[in-house]
């Protein structure tokens, strides 16, 4: 009895697996408002350079004096003032502005007066933001397959929220960047890890239902209410407490989630896994009897004594590039994750200079997020994983490169509506495939090395995003350039997603050896979708269920010729006692 088996009669999409998924959601909404908590904070709204005559003029006013000077107006300091169009200009450097404060939100640059000339003191703190998630995301991974899923959790949300409650009394570029390198540590594994624990403790055909649903609604909930709850609290501040603080109710996860069994079986702490499945089968009401829970035992420990035993070495992240197709899977989901990280980030923080409130921005375009899940849920139980993956970054690459190459047609004569709609479109068309190879690399990595594994893919796709500044910079030479280039990625993306094996409805791989086998015989274009019911069958004969059966069969015949043995023994022994009584009477 494997680990699908003893979990489907714990329960596998019961009460607690609902208790769970509303814990997950809890998750998504304060990962949406970390992750985009520099944004937030960061929104510069329209300002000029202060002078005294300015002072009792309307904001409109202001703007139309300014506006003979370009896009260099707002960092232009002006020597005196005597009317709309006779102005002169002061050689000397601004130091003071006059803001244009949108809905009344005071942000950090603006009272810092991070603007002009001081305005890279931000973006150096969101790139200590993506060093720590680079560093966070390898160390709590590594971590994760260490101590725990769970624990793991808490102790990266705890960073998170230190790095995000300590900005709130940064005033230097110093401080500010320490503290946003201490808030990255936490991205991305506050969010994957349990995700992870989730898609762990569900029926395999209910995942994609469940943790995409979950993602759908309580990640795009945060993402719209964010840039409201921060005009509501009306200052950068206040608006870091109300996000940091939520943030410590993750550490009573300790208590009602339970930690990965099929983590505890790779660490062979198979009575650990026990007595996790025993807690869920009574939340959930379910009747399992001690005889299942000791062949699952038995399952597990044959399984481990096929595999070399107790002395064998745990396995690490470096085990995942030792066989050929393991090798090639893990490189496709680095360039899937680089590529979908990037345009997701780029497209994502893409709110400001379009005409439009980047808070109302903000919002419309996180609005793409519900839709993009639901479609999800609809077609990827359909059209398998693969499909999907390598679909979405089809769509998302289309969408991606026809914005930017109409965004270059609309360079004079901005349509603020036109801009909109084409964001949220691109939007839609990354957030689909952002969700999708979240799960398809959760599901493709083996259970003894999947916390290092999704670790080591999200850091990949981390480091990526460091590129997105230089690639948006090309715009400056040719508008369409950005989103060509990242069309092209997105394109390239879905040809190597087609190489990779399907995981709808199949058996997950536990170890590195079940990894190599695993979709072993699959065909570029074979999807679920074009099977007929006869090839589904022959196709859940999969090489790794052959592997497993192959090998339960060797080790049961050992086991067998081992209890031979031992009966064999018993009556050489026995025969030996009754001579030794025979010679004893004579």
């Amino acid at each position: 009895m494997d680990f699908d088996q003893i979990l489907a009669k714990c329960g596998d999409f019961n009460r607690y697996q609902f208790m769970i998924l509303a814990l997950f959601g809890f998750i998504n909404i304060i990962v949406s408002m970390h992750y985009f908590t520099q944004t937030v904070i960061s929104f510069v709204p329209d300002h000029w350079c202060y002078h005294d005559k300015l002072v009792n003029m309307t904001y409109k006013q202001i703007g139309e004096i300014y506006a003979q000077f370009g896009e260099e107006s707002s960092c232009t300091r002006l020597e005196d003032i005597n009317g709309p169009s006779n102005v002169t200009v002061s050689k000397e450097k601004c130091d003071k502005w006059i803001y244009n404060y949108d809905f009344g939100y005071r942000s950090m640059n603006t009272e810092l007066n991070w603007v002009c000339d001081s305005a890279y003191k931000a973006r150096i703190g969101q790139s200590l933001f993506f060093i720590g998630s680079v560093v966070g995301t390898l160390f709590y991974g590594l971590l994760s397959d260490k101590i725990g899923r769970v624990p793991a959790l808490i102790l990266s949300n705890f960073c998170g929220f230190a790095g995000d409650f300590s900005t709130i009394f940064t005033k230097s570029v110093g401080t500010f960047t320490l503290c946003r390198f201490i808030s990255g540590l936490a991205a991305d594994t506050n969010f994957y890890l349990m995700y992870i624990i989730v898609l762990e403790y569900i029926r395999p055909s209910m995942r994609t239902l469940g943790l995409n649903m979950a993602v759908g609604l309580f990640y795009c909930l945060g993402l719209v209410f964010t840039p409201w709850l921060a005009v509501l609290a009306g200052h950068w501040q206040i608006y870091l407490a109300c996000t940091s603080l939520p943030i410590l109710l993750v550490v009573l996860y300790y208590f009602v989630v339970q930690e990965s069994a099929q983590w505890l079986v790779t660490r062979n702490d198979i009575d650990g896994a026990i007595v996790r499945l025993k807690r869920v089968a009574k939340f959930n009401g379910c009747r399992v009897t001690q005889a299942e829970f000791d062949e699952f035992r038995r399952h597990c420990q044959m399984t481990r004594e096929m595999q070399g035993g107790d002395e064998k070495k745990t396995a690490t992240l470096l085990d995942m590039f030792r066989t050929p197709r393991m090798r090639k899977n893990t490189l496709i989901l680095f360039f899937k994750s680089m590529v979908i990280t990037l345009c997701y980030d780029a497209v994502s923080r893409n709110v400001e200079g379009m005409g439009i409130s980047p808070f109302i921005m903000f919002s419309l375009s996180a609005l793409a997020v519900l839709p993009s899940s639901i479609l999800l849920v609809l077609l990827q139980d359909r059209i398998g994983r693969k499909g999907m993956a390598s679909g979405s970054l089809l769509v998302g690459g289309l969408f991606t490169a026809a914005s930017g190459i109409a965004i270059a047609y609309q360079q004079h004569n901005h349509n603020a509506i036109l801009l909109a709609c084409l964001t949220i479109a691109a939007r839609f068309g990354v957030a689909i495939s952002y969700e999708s190879g979240s799960q398809y690399a959760t599901e493709l990595i083996p259970t003894c090395v999947r916390g290092q594994g999704v670790a080591a893919v999200h850091v990949a796709g981390f480091a990526a995003s460091f590129l997105a500044p230089y690639i948006l910079w090309l715009g400056t030479f040719f508008k369409a350039a950005p989103s060509i280039i990242l069309g092209v990625l997105f394109f390239a993306g879905s040809f190597v997603c087609l190489l990779l094996p399907e995981t709808l409805n199949r058996s997950l791989p536990t170890t590195i050896e079940e990894g190599e086998v695993f979709g072993k015989g699959e065909r570029m274009f074979d999807f679920p979708c074009l099977q007929h019911s006869h090839d589904d069958d022959e196709e859940s004969d999969s090489e790794l269920e052959k592997y497993k059966r192959k090998h339960s069969l060797i080790d049961a015949k050992q086991m067998e010729s081992s209890s031979n043995g031992k009966r064999k023994q018993s009556l050489i022994d026995a025969d030996r006692e009754e001579q030794a009584l025979k010679d004893a009477k004579h």
